[in-house]
């Protein structure tokens, strides 16, 4: 029987003393083991939407002045004088110089084309200025100023929310959407059964306030020749300010 172990017993032997002096002399054989690392990557994402409607408190008012002289001087000087009372008056309704912008100026040949030449025969002038009005029921006398002492066009008539009110309104509608849409979380969970985890990732997409835009007007067609036509009356409306929020849960 002894006979019959010999042969494999001296093989182990000889196997392990070889992997033993292996070892010695260049050290231990490596392993790699293979790290797998598992992500939840299936979410419940859910959409609500938050809209809120405002009474504007402010107006922009855009006021031009346009004139054409023989020269460039003569231009000019009808104009300037003509903003510089249009501005005048305004400050008088109570409104800041920091409010009264320049937002237009320029100066350009006018040219008749008769007789088949191009021949300069005046010049043109155009000026514009932007006005921030609040509280917004002056927007009415500021027109009315601005007309009586020259300009020309009015256009571009905006009613907006000033900056701490816009920021109130926005907040709302933020609120009022993320409310819709853990409600729909909820009702939605409980119809089909999905069990709600962690809310992992909260964004929001919101649409730009729109406020009334008034098309630019001659002022001619505003007032009558003798001054007496009534005051102008321009309604503001309301402003919608729209928040829509996605939700992602997890689920399990």
């Amino acid at each position: 029987m002894w006979k019959d172990l010999r042969i494999p017993f001296f093989t182990v032997l000889f196997l392990f003393i070889g992997f033993f002096a292996f070892t010695k002399i260049f050290g231990p054989i490596p392993f790699s083991v293979n790290s797998v690392t598992t992500n939840k990557s299936t979410l419940f994402t859910v959409q609500g939407t938050g809209e809120v409607t405002a009474i504007p408190d402010t107006a922009l008012l855009n006021l031009g002045v346009n004139k054409q002289a023989s020269t460039v001087d003569q231009a000019q000087r009808q104009v300037n004088e003509i903003i510089n009372k249009i501005t005048e008056d305004i400050k008088t309704l109570g409104v800041e110089a920091k409010d009264i912008k320049t937002v237009n100026y320029s100066v350009n040949p006018n040219y008749d084309y008769n007789a088949g030449s191009q021949k300069i025969n005046g010049y043109v002038v155009n000026a514009d200025i932007q006005v921030k009005i609040k509280p917004i029921d002056k927007a009415n006398q500021a027109i009315d100023a601005a007309t009586k002492a020259g300009a020309t066009n009015v256009g571009n008539i905006q009613f907006v929310l000033d900056e701490k009110k816009k920021k109130e309104v926005e907040e709302q509608a933020r609120k009022e959407a993320i409310d819709a849409a853990k409600e729909k979380a909820q009702s939605i969970s409980k119809t089909s059964g999905i069990r709600l985890g962690r809310l992992v990732d909260v964004q929001e997409s919101g649409g730009p306030i729109q406020p009334y835009n008034y098309a630019a007007m001659q002022t001619k067609e505003l007032r009558a020749a003798d001054n007496a036509a009534p005051p102008t009356e321009l309604n503001p409306g309301e402003n919608k300010i729209t928040s829509t929020v996605s939700l992602s849960y997890e689920t399990y």
